[in-house]
């Protein structure tokens, strides 16, 4: 898989990459991340790329000329399967979008910043838009890193249990039992019998069970669903 974001941050960008599983992947060849600065695709002076938006109001806009100029630019070099605008009112990031876009071969994530950007950007040159929250945050960039990680830990080899992320919340609908490991008492708290009991199959319903149980308390709402 290969990922291009693009951003006016790249430098926020660059530490998730450089730890824990998403690095892994990188140096498996498993995945590769590009990123590419929105001002190098702009003849503005002072590298700008976004302005004042038409009608007034606060906050600036990213131009169209420079993101056009860059996801072109992109495109000339092979097909991509998605291109993904950050945004807070696009649909909100669920496991099954992250199953779905971990079979994807080539994607662009596009960073929002300031205001947003042009309108004409998501009419014409975007193909999704993805919020990772009811909420605003400075940039695109934390919501694309959260998109990769979540994308990422899905494709083969990642993890080095690959039933580990099988058996995630929300993968079948369902909040994850809970776990427990060493020691098997602390402080007057016990691990449950059955999970000591060598029952495997007694084990599975436990925890299908727990799951059930779980969802039913917190996120009920993804039983409706």
């Amino acid at each position: 898989m290969r990922i291009d974001i693009i951003t006016v941050l790249p430098e926020l960008l660059k530490s998730p990459f450089e730890a824990s599983i998403m690095k892994r992947a990188i140096e498996k060849g498993l995945v590769e991340i590009h990123l590419h600065n929105l001002r190098d695709y702009t003849d503005k002076s002072y590298n700008q790329v976004d302005d004042y938006q038409f009608g007034g109001g606060a906050g600036m806009v990213l131009m169209i000329e420079p993101i056009d100029k860059c996801i072109s630019a992109l495109k000339k070099e092979r097909q991509y399967d998605e291109i993904i605008y950050m945004t807070p009112d696009g649909e909100t990031l669920n496991q099954r979008t992250s199953n779905s876009l971990s079979l994807l071969t080539n994607i662009i994530v596009l960073c929002g910043h300031y205001k947003g950007v042009d309108q004409r950007v998501r009419d014409i040159l975007i193909t999704r838009e993805i919020s990772i929250g009811d909420y605003v945050l400075s940039g695109g960039e934390l919501g694309a890193a959260v998109l990769c990680d979540s994308v990422i830990r899905l494709l083969p080899g990642v993890l080095n249990d690959e039933t580990s992320a099988l058996t995630d919340t929300f993968q079948d609908d369902l909040l994850a039992p809970p776990v427990y490991t060493r020691p098997r008492e602390y402080k007057g708290l016990k691990v449950p019998d059955i999970l000591l009991s060598g029952n495997f199959p007694e084990i599975e319903k436990w925890r299908e069970d727990q799951a059930m149980e779980r969802t039913i308390k917190r996120r009920p709402d993804l039983l409706e669903e």
